[in-house]
């Protein structure tokens, strides 16, 4: 088994990622030319909820968000605070890693596969295959850093290697199976959901999923991807969900039980215990956010501000993917240029519209500004979206 000490000794690998250039300008990510390939010794984990939609439909939509985000969480508290590249979608996550981290990737994956298990009764399918394998398949991974804020770089993926992957995962291969007993306890700390759905302030939280069609050059694909983000950011009616006070709070959280849960993982606690513990610290963070109170290092009104810009709303993973608050106006302009699209043979696509927003947080240390906020919709988002999208590329329904 790798230790702590032997992942503080090799992370260094991880420079080569950390080292890519760091773009600023979204709309350059439509851009092929931006992107880095990944090493071929690198190797690809990624997981999603098997049924996520049928779940969704019976309000699950949270704990869904909260077991993808929770891969990611996974991963990250066991390489001591170096970046890697990964991307949150809704229902499951995907990330990369060097090869001498092969052995973290599967245990971080079946940890938390057994885990949503026996948490939530998810079955969450989980793959591990290396980059040279993908490229052997004739697919490519290829990444690019985005800022989303001058402390928080996100990773967008191209050449059609993850959504390969997603397939052959899908289809029962490079399978990872879930952990039994005290394997699956994963380290979830920073893990939370406090915030409550954030409604729609222009009148719709528009779900958007834009995928190339296999074969379509990387050019007329890109130009798509240009017109529905000038589309999204054409007016002030269109755009982040999140608003720039940030989401509201209550107490009780409405995450309580799941925070519960994922605190639970790792201390092996009973979950009432569990669910005592977390009800304390909201509540103390509910009452320093709403006296302003600065505490030790930790200043609400910072922290909120950098919540907003930190948000993880718009993305690349082998296709473009948006959350966004807009009216029913700007949507039904992106869907005409979707629709456009598509009956041109350049994208397959979908598009859900729903009344609100989620917020699943990932925070290690609040006193830190690289917190990051992954959103998703509340009522259906990526999953359903993706749902639609992959029907169009002849893929079943039923297998989202």
């Amino acid at each position: 088994m790798t230790t702590g000490d032997d992942l503080r000794a090799s992370g260094a690998s991880l420079a080569f990622f950390e080292a890519l250039p760091v773009e600023t300008d979204f709309a350059r990510l439509a851009d092929p030319s931006v992107y880095h390939r990944l090493p071929d010794d690198w190797v690809v984990g990624l997981a999603d909820i098997e049924g996520s939609t049928i779940a969704i439909e019976k309000g699950l939509y949270k704990a869904v968000n909260t077991v993808a985000a929770a891969v990611i969480a996974s991963v990250a508290n066991q390489l001591v605070e170096r970046d890697f590249p990964f991307v949150f979608g809704g229902d499951g996550a995907s990330f990369a890693l060097p090869p001498q981290y092969a052995g973290l990737c599967r245990s971080a994956l079946a940890a938390v596969a057994g885990w949503a298990r026996d948490a939530f009764g998810f079955r969450l399918r989980a793959a591990m295959l290396s980059v040279a394998e993908i490229r052997a398949r004739g697919h490519d991974v290829a990444v690019a850093r985005f800022a989303a804020s001058p402390d928080v770089a996100y990773t967008m993926f191209s050449g059609g290697g993850l959504a390969f992957a997603e397939a052959r995962m899908k289809a029962g291969e490079f399978a990872v199976e879930p952990a039994t007993g005290e394997a699956a306890r994963p380290d979830l700390t920073g893990l939370s959901c406090r915030f409550s759905p954030i409604g729609a302030r222009h009148g719709v939280i528009l779900s958007l999923i834009v995928l190339p069609v296999e074969g379509v050059a990387p050019s007329r694909f890109s130009a798509v991807a240009a017109d529905i983000l000038a589309l999204a950011t054409s007016g002030a009616d269109t755009g982040r969900p999140v608003p720039e006070t940030g989401p509201r709070q209550s107490w009780p959280t409405p995450g309580l039980m799941l925070e519960a849960r994922t605190a639970a993982a790792r201390s092996g606690r009973p979950l009432w215990l569990s669910t005592i513990a977390v009800a304390i610290r909201s509540l103390l963070a509910h009452l320093t956010f709403v006296t302003g109170m600065k505490v030790g290092d930790f200043e609400p009104a910072r922290y909120r501000a950098e919540l907003v810009r930190n948000t993880d709303f718009r993305k690349f993973d082998d296709g473009l993917r948006l959350t966004l608050d807009c009216s029913p106006q700007a949507a039904a302009e992106i869907s005409e240029r979707v629709g456009k699209a598509e009956a041109d043979g350049i994208v397959h696509a979908g598009l859900h519209r729903q009344e609100a927003a989620l917020m699943t947080c990932f925070v290690p240390a609040a006193s830190r500004s690289d917190h990051v906020h992954f959103v998703d919709g509340a009522m259906g988002g990526y999953a359903a979206a993706a749902a639609a999208a992959f029907a169009k590329r002849g893929r079943k329904v039923a297998a989202v």
